[in-house]
């Protein structure tokens, strides 16, 4: 599956460092998890960070099919000192505001998965934009 991975883009800033950009749905969420997973291992992220990396795109990834839409946009990269996701979606727009300072109760279905990337990661950034959001996360190479 690493086929699906490529070099970055000479040129754009934007995909400086980018090893996979795609578009996904719902059906496409078990296949971004391999990806994910092979992304985090070929750019040499520790076992146990590699597992909190794939929970945590997933977390973002679904977000983007419930509230963002139905569909969104995934990049994978690695970055001097880190790896990288960022996850555009086209719904109708959120910032960090709505994760909650302390895990929501079992009985809330509000902000937990939010909750839960904020915790594994290094860095969760929230842009919301006219049309949808792009949240970013992180985590620190070794």
């Amino acid at each position: 599956m690493l086929e699906e991975l490529r070099e970055p883009s000479a040129g754009d800033p934007a995909a400086e460092g980018c090893w996979l950009e795609r578009d996904f749905a719902e059906g496409d969420l078990p296949r971004l998890r391999v990806l994910t997973e092979e992304f985090a291992m070929w750019a040499g992220l520790a076992a146990a960070h590699r597992g909190e990396f794939v929970l945590a795109v997933n977390e973002v990834a679904s977000n983007a099919i419930v509230h963002g839409g139905g569909r969104g946009r995934l990049m994978l990269r690695r970055t001097d000192g880190e790896v990288q996701c960022r996850v555009t979606d086209r719904g109708p727009g959120f910032d960090a505001a709505v994760i909650p300072e302390l895990l929501p109760g079992l009985d809330s279905r509000c902000g937990r998965g939010l909750w839960l990337v904020r915790l594994v990661t290094d860095r969760l950034t929230i842009v919301p934009g006219p049309v949808g959001t792009v949240v970013t996360l992180a985590i620190r190479l070794p």
